[in-house]
């Protein structure tokens, strides 16, 4: 299985580089990592700005390298690295980029910024994903596209959209055959929907410290 890590975010709304800043001891985007790799043999990371080398070395745009110096990964888990296909797009073209570099049929899509993802929620929707091209959470706030299971069948309604520069995933569902994950599934596996808290600004940050150190997470979250 392959996981894609949409890590292109300018990080406007919080001031710097949300995905290298820590929390309980580990960087974000090493708790999404951990995460991810008992699920998957290839993780991918899609970063905005040119295309970059498929390794961990040389040749990255000065953020990125930052990043990647920060990831710690099992041995038995490729990481990859994609630059966006079509620049400053947005979460959409990240997907697109990151399925199509997939070695795999079908991908876990999650933001760099969530790190209290439930590993058990993951792994329902990669059991249910094969009948279906889009398996997206859907609570009363709203489906959680960027928690999610996408197969490479999107990609040509994807493009499509990318070519017409309508950038919202909302419309890719509207598009593909999609299983919506309801309420009470999510609530067999994260009552609290912890997986769908993501980090947008300062007070979102302080927010999960306050989480991890109330429920003495250090980097690792219960499933």
């Amino acid at each position: 299985m392959t996981s894609i890590v949409l890590a292109g975010g300018e990080s406007s709304r919080l001031g710097f580089d949300k995905a290298l800043e820590v929390l309980s001891g580990k960087s974000l985007i090493q708790w999404v990592i951990d995460r991810l790799a008992g699920l998957s043999t290839e993780i991918i990371l899609a970063a905005s700005g040119r295309a970059c080398p498929d390794e961990l070395r040389g040749g990255l745009d000065p953020g990125l390298g930052r990043q990647l110096a920060a990831v710690r990964c099992p041995k038995s888990v490729a990481v990859k690295v994609v630059g966006d296909v079509y620049p400053s797009m947005g979460a959409l073209v990240g997907i697109y980029s990151g399925l199509a570099a997939s070695s795999a049929s079908r991908a876990i899509v999650v933001g760099c910024d969530m790190p209290f993802l439930n590993t058990g929620l993951l792994g329902y929707m990669v059991e249910i994903s094969p009948a279906f091209d889009v398996v997206v959470p859907r609570t009363v706030k709203g489906v959680e596209p960027l928690c999610a299971v996408y197969s490479k069948s999107c990609l040509g309604s994807i493009r499509s959209l990318l070519k017409r520069n309508e950038l919202r995933i909302g419309q890719l569902l509207n598009m593909v055959k999609v299983r919506y994950v309801d309420e009470d599934e999510i609530a067999r596996f994260d009552p609290e929907h912890l997986s769908f808290f993501n980090i947008n600004t300062r007070a979102d940050l302080g927010r999960a410290r306050k989480l991890a150190a109330e429920k003495r997470w250090q980097g690792a979250v219960p499933d």
